[in-house]
């Protein structure tokens, strides 16, 4: 009885053979996320704007036993796009996965103490081009990756929101509010692929807290493993679990909200910030 138990389980949760696009999986988060779900038995296509950066991942998921690709991909560009998506099913055959990691913030969308936004040269097309960035980014490759879930009948959609979405932080105006834009976007794709499409094909979202990469590294640290006052210090003390997040720590969630573990389970959001959220700090 109690092998079946354990098999059980093990079905509920695997993902072996499954095909996963990552977008943004040259970079650090998605990278480690791409990494990990080929450990699983997972065919990986590596996509990102920098194809050097997503052959490296794909060629480590390789090198570890896996089965990956890479392309290059300008999830702002619809032929872009559907040329990577073209690629993927000549490799694959098929899309059973399509994680939204591409995204990421403009230093000309941040203010700065000395440049207020009603009062400063914050730049519009900073502005602009992290809501590009971040919705359209999302939105284009959901859109042509999802007309193959909608042929198959079946397949599942994560997209990367923040804890940002609810509660802003300060400095980071186009950011936040790009990501509260993405949440929405989550339900009403959950919505509209089950009513109209296949209940079969899933939209969820992750929110993840403060993971230090090089891109927010001005925010969070002026040098590597050295808080600034003003902002990582800060962060820490409204987290309750006093630490930053690990890239490897996304993976558990996604590989939840893949399985069939999450049959029932769309228009969700989790959120992986070591309680960043969920305390006022007082």
């Amino acid at each position: 009885m109690k092998s079946n138990v354990n098999s059980n389980l093990s079905a509920l949760f695997s993902l072996e053979g499954k095909t996963a696009v990552i977008t943004g999986a040259g970079g650090i988060l998605f990278g480690a996320v791409a990494r990990g779900l080929g450990q699983l038995g997972v065919k990986v296509a590596s996509l990102d704007l920098r194809l050097n950066e997503a052959q490296k991942t794909a060629d480590e998921i390789n090198a570890a036993g896996g089965n990956a690709m890479a392309a290059e991909i300008d999830v702002l560009k619809s032929e872009s796009v559907t040329k990577a998506k073209d690629a993927v099913l000549a490799k694959f055959n098929r899309v059973d996965i399509l994680i939204n990691g591409a995204g990421g913030n403009h230093p000309k969308a941040t203010t700065k103490p000395e440049e207020k936004f009603f009062f400063s040269d914050l730049s519009l097309e900073g502005i602009r081009f992290t809501f590009d960035l971040n919705i359209m980014g999302t939105v284009i490759p959901s859109m042509i990756f999802g007309r193959v879930m909608i042929q198959q009948g079946e397949g599942v959609i994560i997209n990367t929101s923040s804890m940002n979405a609810d509660i802003p932080l300060s400095r980071i105006v186009a950011y936040s509010a790009a990501k509260a834009g993405i949440s929405n976007f989550t339900k009403w794709l959950a919505a509209d692929m089950a009513l109209n499409h296949s209940p079969k094909i899933r939209v969820n979202e992750i929110r993840p807290g403060f993971f230090p990469t090089l891109q927010n590294a001005d925010l969070i640290n002026k040098t590597p493993g050295t808080l600034t006052a003003s902002r990582g210090t800060d962060i820490l003390g409204k987290t309750p679990m006093k630490r930053f997040g690990k890239p490897e720590e996304l993976v558990g969630a996604i590989v939840y909200l893949c399985s069939p573990a999450a049959s029932f389970t769309t228009g969700s959001s989790i959120a992986i910030d070591g309680g960043f959220g969920s305390f006022s700090g007082v």
